[in-house]
């Protein structure tokens, strides 16, 4: 069983920055592409970044890109998403995600079906 649990979220004003964290455990996290998704009121999750288990390869969404950057730690066990000049439509509930081992593959996916394991998602809001 896999635990990731998010903190970082908040309230802040556009313009702003906010640091979310997600900490893993239960499984060889260094083993698993991790990623970021979002979901806004009436909206469906939709994909923020990813990084793969090495760090090598890194996706963004094209709303976040050059804005967020993605990174991960695997001595900790925990994956990061900086977010500068946030925006009012940032506003959602952040998901951390992992996808299942990949002993082989060092990939990255923008795809929600390619991750196995969901944290309880944090919430931000930026404020205009």
């Amino acid at each position: 069983q896999v635990q990731l649990v998010e903190s970082g979220g908040g309230l802040v004003q556009a313009g702003g920055s906010l640091r979310l964290s997600c900490l893993a455990s239960g499984r060889t996290f260094s083993n698993s592409a991790m990623g970021w998704f979002r979901q806004a009121p009436g909206k469906e999750r939709e994909f923020v970044a990813a990084i793969s288990r090495s760090g090598a390869r890194i996706y963004y969404a094209d709303s976040v890109k050059g804005r967020f950057t993605i990174s991960r730690d695997n001595a900790k066990n925990t994956v990061s998403l900086q977010m500068n000049s946030l925006k009012p439509e940032d506003t959602a509930v952040y998901y951390c995600a992992a996808g299942p081992p990949a002993y082989l593959n060092d990939y990255a996916s923008t795809k929600r079906e390619a991750y196995d394991y969901w944290g309880q998602g944090t919430q931000v809001t930026v404020s205009s």
